[in-house]
């Protein structure tokens, strides 16, 4: 290693998402408010719940890459991950797992001697996370793809209809 520290460690690329998930709650519960009291237009609302949609997929992701990373164990991050259906409940999931030191280190880019390094998985991960570019490639088209299926299956209820013009 150079000596310099790695800008985008698993702490701060999850609390950075983390963040931006809590942020995009706000804006979008702000949005449904508005259109409620102050007649905001269905298609600016439409387009901050997209917003919010990617924001919340690629945490979803990002939580899963830590998840992995820490070693957190499959219903921590399916816990992890459940938690931002529920506005602002990331923030306490974060909190927990950073006082826990569960964010702390670097990205696991080599075998560590853990019975687990040894798995397929893991030696795919590591080959990945040597790649981040790759591994940013990918991680933007997973988000990608199942932002493109769930605009293709629709909100729970169908697709809001504007309501009838009357003269």
């Amino acid at each position: 290693m150079s000596g310099t520290q790695n800008k985008y460690t698993p702490r701060s690329l999850f609390r950075n998402f983390a963040f931006a998930e809590g942020v995009t709650w706000t804006i979008l519960i702000l949005g449904l408010v508005g259109k409620q009291f102050w007649g905001w237009s269905q298609p600016l609302v439409t387009t901050i719940g997209g917003i919010h949609g990617a924001v919340f997929l690629g945490y979803a992701v990002i939580a899963a890459l830590v998840g992995v990373n820490q070693r957190w164990g499959l219903w921590k991050i399916v816990l992890g991950t459940a938690l931002a259906i529920i506005p602002y409940a990331t923030i306490p999931f974060e909190l927990r797992i950073d006082k826990a030191g569960q964010l702390n280190g670097e990205w696991r880019k080599e075998h560590t001697g853990h019975e687990k390094d040894d798995h397929w998985f893991d030696r795919l991960y590591r080959w990945f996370i040597n790649r981040p570019i790759l591994l940013a490639a990918a991680l933007v088209l997973v988000v990608v793809a199942i932002f493109a299926v769930l605009l293709i299956v629709g909100p729970p209820g169908g697709w809001p209809k504007e309501a009838p013009v009357v003269d």
